[in-house]
């Protein structure tokens, strides 16, 4: 059986108002232009935040160069449009001035896989804005690790053999491929650090199927400045072998600590929310995630379903809420303000060099210089008197 494959591609091309929303219009424009190509069974466009969301499906394989190439041209197009609209940051995620055969290191996040195609493919999308890459790396363990939140590892005999996750070291841009249950331990002290180490892809063990795959693009570091925050995306598969969609989605249901925030500067809790609902707004915050379920069926994604459209999320909403307000009361002091070496890739380095010139040693370490340079004049001058 022929192979499809779900591409999901998503760049901030400008915020409507701030960085709060995406425009309706630019919406609009990428939808029109993917309608367009003739290299797509299907598409949808959507926007979590000010995150303009491109996704498709089509038979040319993961990474392929027209298919990156169609979503490169959608956010030119789109992005010289908010420039028109004066729209906040436009084209900001648009790192290079040119294509070169594949988005890697370019500026927009992809997340894509290639299957065949089960007798039912149910799939989740999840979009995050105000927040990291790592930001999954919570919820993927709890779907495909722990059966406290996923019970068929242990009582479905097709999840009894578990998984394997494939964790990206961001820093050093190396993977390593990580097997649960038996290297659980292992991964667990890896991705317990999710501002380097992040998980890229999740494959069932038996028979070996991918299961899961996210954005990694750490905008700072490609573009070696700050830029924004890196605002991922994640697809997963459900049923059949796999994590049930409830099971999946369970997973959401605490609004774990993320950084992001105000200007990818702050902890806060990532909070479960309708689409309707996708865009920041409490100090451009907090950070947040909607989730899209497609029934996909010969390739063609369908209508989709507001999966977080449920009054069984609300009790994770208040608790965010609650959280964030408590956060907040910390102003600019740790935690919520992140630690000052992960605040090293945001716009606080510029302001402690123009501090540099108030430092000045303390008395001890003047003294301590001091002592130490008499100190050296003395073996200079004994040098001296043995020669």
């Amino acid at each position: 059986m022929k192979k499809i494959t779900l591409t999901l591609i998503k760049a901030d091309i400008g915020g409507y108002v701030g960085h709060s929303a995406s425009h309706p219009e630019i919406i609009a424009l990428a939808r029109e232009e993917l309608l367009r190509s003739n290299l797509l069974i299907d598409s949808y466009v959507t926007a979590c935040g000010d995150d303009l969301q491109l996704i498709m499906t089509h038979w040319e394989g993961v990474g392929n160069e027209d298919i990156h190439k169609l979503a490169w041209d959608v956010f030119l197009k789109c992005a010289e449009k908010a420039r028109e609209m004066k729209l906040y940051g436009a084209g900001q995620d648009l790192l290079k001035t040119s294509f070169s055969g594949n988005l890697r290191g370019m500026g927009p996040g992809v997340a894509e896989m290639s299957f065949e195609e089960r007798k039912s493919e149910p799939v989740l999308i999840f979009m995050a804005d105000k927040t990291e890459p790592g930001a999954w790396n919570l919820p993927l363990y709890k779907i495909f690790a722990d059966p406290f939140n996923t019970p068929g590892l242990i009582i479905d005999p097709k999840m009894h053999e578990g998984f394997a996750f494939e964790v990206l070291d961001v820093m050093e841009d190396k993977s390593a491929m990580l097997k649960c249950p038996e290297h659980l331990y292992d991964l667990l002290v890896l991705i317990g650090s999710p501002g380097r180490y992040v998980i890229k892809n999740v494959y069932k063990n038996k028979p070996k199927m991918i299961a899961a795959t996210s954005t990694t693009s750490r905008l700072s570091l490609i573009a070696g400045r700050y830029v924004g925050k890196d605002d991922p995306a994640l697809i997963v598969r459900a049923q059949h072998g796999l994590p049930a969609v409830g099971e999946i989605l369970e997973a959401f249901s605490f609004p774990h600590l993320v950084e992001g925030w105000m200007r990818g500067s702050h902890n806060g809790p990532l909070m479960p929310v309708r689409v309707k609902d996708a865009h920041p707004a409490r100090f451009d915050g907090p950070p947040r995630v909607m989730c899209l379920g497609f029934q996909i069926r010969n390739g063609k994604l369908g209508v989709p379903r507001d999966m977080f459209d449920d009054p069984s999320f609300d009790l994770a909403r208040q608790k965010a809420n609650e959280v964030a307000e408590f956060l907040r009361r910390h102003g600019p002091f740790e935690p919520h303000r992140l630690s000052s070496d992960v605040m090293e890739y945001t716009t606080l380095p510029q302001i402690l060099k123009e501090l540099e010139h108030k430092f000045k040693a303390s008395e001890h370490k003047r003294i301590k210089q001091k002592l130490k340079r008499l100190e050296l004049e003395k073996k200079v001058k004994k040098s001296h008197a043995f020669k």
